[in-house]
């Protein structure tokens, strides 16, 4: 692409489920298509250990779910800011650091963006959420940091950041015709950010917007944390959470955890691990349960059983009901899952997400009719409970659906062209 007024730089949308490249070019989408003409690359990698090599996307989730021996990891960007990010993971009897996996995706979201482009990308606005970590700066500070460092070693020379709502805000912009006081509402793997901001066909033209942002804010709630509470609730109890020993002590929860947690699943492979469950088994009051844990653990099942609950959460969002079928566990053996029993599981953490937007509105002194515009975007946000809870704070609000998983990429994408030219 030789185009004289493409912009030099592009955005990048690092997400915890999936990853996004823009690039502004005239007459063109803003979106570069990442894997198999898809605009997103789902942040997952897995190592082949029978062909020894690493494989990116939905390739890397094909190959786990055909049964090849390997290593499958996702959610990589929740290690950001946590303290598991200095530390290391077994990969066919090598010592990886998480911050080398994290390396190893971002160069290859890199390298496809500039295969798509036919060019390369030395400039980058990195997307952001409003807070990595909630009530640490320290460790959000950290957490920034780690992402620069990483952009640096695959390539990137001029780096700089976008809070993401703020991003999906400028993309919104992009196509409205007079002036709105807007909420943006992004709910994505890791993390829900909120910005309320005004736009106008006018003000998309200036390169400075601090005046138009009436408050940012955000919490640790995305999801993954979703998919955990479902599994935790309506899933976990198949395999033995909250049953008891013969002591009437309750089994211990941190094997369960971590099998729900998308970036631990592997951590409940280890030989502890496993050496702890067999110490409780002798002890369990419900033994045949016990034995599914096992089977789950030894097949290595973890990411196939939370790929199932998380399509049950999404199957959630349009119906009533949804059954997993676990019969590579035991045959016959099922779960029955309803949207009410989801949404009593994420009870606590909407409230959370509603108690972010009230102060929100609290921070920027307004009220909830003021709003003109709630604009949702991010893959999670469908979850009708969770809009429900928006549309019961500003009940006047117009609300509009953007691109649930391109629009933080177009708006970094419309940055990146002031920033950098």
């Amino acid at each position: 692409m030789n185009d004289q007024n493409a912009a030099r730089a592009c955005g990048i949308d690092f997400g915890t489920s999936n990853s996004t490249v823009g690039w502004l070019r005239p007459g063109q989408d803003s979106m570069l298509a990442l894997e198999d003409g898809k605009i997103t690359l789902p942040s997952v990698v897995f190592f082949n250990y029978e062909e020894d090599y690493a494989r990116f996307g939905r390739a890397a989730l094909a190959e786990y779910m055909e049964g090849y021996e390997g290593r499958l990891m996702r959610s990589l960007k929740s290690l950001l800011g946590s303290s598991l990010i200095d530390s290391q993971t077994e990969v066919q009897g090598k010592a990886l650091s998480f911050r080398y996996l994290l390396k190893l995706f971002i160069q290859e979201l890199k390298l496809r963006a500039e295969a798509g482009a036919g060019r390369d990308f030395e400039q980058v606005v990195l997307g952001r959420p409003v807070y990595f970590v909630d009530d640490n700066p320290q460790a959000d500070k950290l957490a920034e940091d780690t992402l620069a460092d990483i952009a640096r070693q695959v390539g990137f020379k001029e780096i700089s950041f976008q809070l993401e709502p703020i991003a999906a805000a400028f993309d919104y912009e992009s196509n409205i015709q007079k002036e709105e006081l807007v909420l943006i509402v992004d709910i994505g793997g890791g993390t829900s950010d909120f910005t309320l901001i005004r736009l106008s066909p006018e003000r998309r033209g200036h390169d400075e917007r601090r005046g138009d942002i009436l408050a940012t804010g955000g919490v640790h709630v995305g999801g993954t944390d979703f998919d955990r509470q479902l599994s935790l609730h309506g899933v976990m109890p198949q395999f033995g959470f909250k049953t008891r020993l013969r002591n009437n002590a309750e089994m211990p929860s941190s094997q369960y955890f971590n099998l729900a947690t998308w970036h631990t699943i592997n951590f409940a492979y280890t030989r502890k691990a496993w050496m702890d469950l067999q110490d409780v088994h002798r002890d369990a009051a419900e033994p045949q349960k016990l034995d599914r844990l096992f089977k789950l653990i030894q097949e290595r099942a973890g990411h196939w059983l939370a790929m199932e609950v998380e399509a049950a959460k999404i199957a959630l969002s349009d119906q009533d009901s949804h059954r997993i079928l676990l019969d590579p566990i035991e045959k016959g053996l099922s779960c029955e899952l309803g949207r009410l029993d989801f949404e009593d599981s994420i009870a606590g953490l909407l409230d959370r997400v509603r108690a972010t937007v009230g102060k929100l509105l609290a921070d920027a002194g307004l009220k909830a009719d003021a709003v003109d515009t709630v604009f949702f975007t991010g893959g999670s946000s469908g979850v009708p409970a969770l809009r429900a809870g928006v549309r019961a704070l500003l009940p006047n609000a117009h609300h509009v659906e953007g691109n649930l998983f391109g629009s933080i990429g177009s708006g970094l994408a419309i940055e990146a062209k002031k920033r950098y030219g």
